[in-house]
């Protein structure tokens, strides 16, 4: 590897301790009782990464230092200002941004090789392995900020959240990454200017048509996935830049991404390979889920109703989803768990892997509203639990809990591992009102069950209104 060997001894120790920082943030981050710990390992790990290149490069000091004072900035106001529901768009915006970090670092060492010491001196071209690196960084780079773009439009609500099928779809993807690894290929024999644009603009365009292929259901996927993608980004130009703690902290976002995109989908019952090609398969007219089926019969409870069987209850198990978190009712639904749990209710809270619209939502709010942690459990660990539960509480969740996904075969969201809610012995069903459906479009059957209640009102001012009938 070209300069990796005249790096100092005391940066290549300092590289070391911030790689080993990042493993303990994500070993930390894998519970919520030592996530913030897990951050507080990551950020100490960045700052010397970032520090001692600095030291190293002791060039433009001043423009870096501008630099990060403006992002900084940014970072800080963005993160007072972002809502909890508005994450998951942040969190794609931000994987586009770190897609088109690399693509940026990859231009400017193809513009000015000499900079970056990359140029063989017997032929003065840039070094052929140098050449597969920047190829790999900048595709990778390109596909990860046009597929986050698209990924923010559709999670913020500027682009349908249903798959956007093109004809002929499978073979212009194909043939477009075909034609993108062939140039990396023939870039190793000729480093014209034209190969290396091509190559980008091509991984621009294959981006935007992986993307827009997934549907909504398929979301929280497309989130781990594209942060896969930004590791692998990173980790490429770090054999570029002969940054080791770029290597590192690439492959560590790259790897544990694809791990936690491929649990996502054992936990939806898709194909892993499916969902990476770009919803490879996916059945265009699946996501509209047919009609709403607002004619059939269904019950209407009331604050009252809920807060007076649920105060009855042995047990009782909250089910939260998107719309808690669209009406910031995580607060709420804690003082009503604290409220039942003094009646001697024991109160538990099933998350689904896929639970809103990133990995992790749900626990990050239940978090955020200091719900104890032995309270919340994955859909493996209490979905057995359901046939004994005296009341199945959902609040905001619609696709997590649609007994579709286990009968019927026309749904998207057929195979999909769902809570058995409909085993509860009362249903309490938090929504705005019978006209909507959830991410993926399709009706819900627990809506029109003999043992659920509607409860149809803002989520938030639903539970106030619980906790008020349950003082009372």
């Amino acid at each position: 590897m070209h300069e990796l060997a005249a790096t100092p001894a005391w940066a290549s120790l300092a590289y070391l301790i911030s790689g080993v920082l990042f493993i303990l943030a994500l070993r930390g981050l894998s519970s919520p009782a030592t996530s913030r710990r897990g951050n507080r390992f990551g950020m100490i790990g960045m700052l010397i990464a970032v520090a001692t290149t600095l030291i190293l490069h002791n060039t433009g000091l001043v423009e870096i230092g501008i630099a990060i004072a403006i992002g900084g900035v940014i970072g800080y106001v963005t993160a007072q200002r972002i809502a909890m529901t508005a994450m998951p768009q942040l969190v794609a915006a931000f994987h586009s941004l770190v897609g088109l970090a690399a693509v940026l670092v990859a231009g400017a060492a193809f513009l000015n090789p000499g900079d970056f010491g990359i140029v063989d001196q017997a032929t003065g071209h840039i070094l052929q392995v140098s050449r597969i690196e920047m190829g790999l960084g900048v595709a990778i780079g390109a596909i990860t900020f046009s597929g986050s773009i698209i990924a923010f439009l559709k999670l913020n609500g500027n682009m349908s959240g249903s798959p956007i099928m093109l004809p002929g779809r499978h073979v212009i993807n194909l043939g477009t990454l075909a034609a993108i690894l062939g140039l990396i290929g023939y870039f190793l024999t000729d480093d014209a200017q034209w190969v290396f644009f091509t190559i980008t603009a091509l991984s621009f365009v294959i981006g935007f048509l992986l993307i827009i292929p997934i549907g909504g259901a398929d979301m929280p996927v497309v989130v781990s996935m594209l942060n896969s993608y930004s590791g692998w980004a990173a980790a490429a130009m770090g054999f570029t830049l002969s940054n080791t703690a770029m290597i590192i902290t690439g492959a560590l976002v790259g790897s544990s991404g694809a791990i936690l995109s491929y649990i996502m989908c054992k936990a939806m019952n898709r194909g892993f390979l499916s969902v990476i090609a770009g919803g490879f398969g996916a059945d265009a007219g699946g996501a509209a889920g047919g009609p709403a089926k607002e004619q059939r019969p269904w019950k209407r409870g009331s604050a009252e109703d809920a807060a007076y069987m649920m105060k009855q209850a042995e047990s009782v198990i909250i089910i939260p989803g998107y719309g808690m978190a669209v009406s910031q009712a995580q607060h709420a639904l804690r003082e009503m768990a604290d409220t039942l749990k003094k009646e001697g209710v024991s109160v538990k809270y099933a998350i689904h892997p896929v639970a809103g619209r990133m990995p992790g939502h749900m626990n990050v709010l239940l978090a955020e509203a200091n719900v104890p942690y032995d309270e919340v459990f994955e859909l493996e660990d209490i979905n057995s639990e359901f046939a004994q539960a005296d009341v199945a509480f959902i609040i905001g969740a619609n696709d997590v809990v649609n007994p579709a996904a286990k009968t019927d075969k026309s749904s998207p969201i057929y195979g999909m591992p769902v809570f058995d809610v409909d085993k509860a012995k009362t249903i309490f069903f938090v929504k705005r009102s019978m006209g909507g459906v959830g991410y993926a479009g399709v009706d819900n059957d627990v809506f029109y069950m003999d043992q659920t209640m509607m409860l149809l009102a803002d989520a938030k001012k639903m539970v106030e209104d619980i906790v008020k009938a349950l003082a009372h």
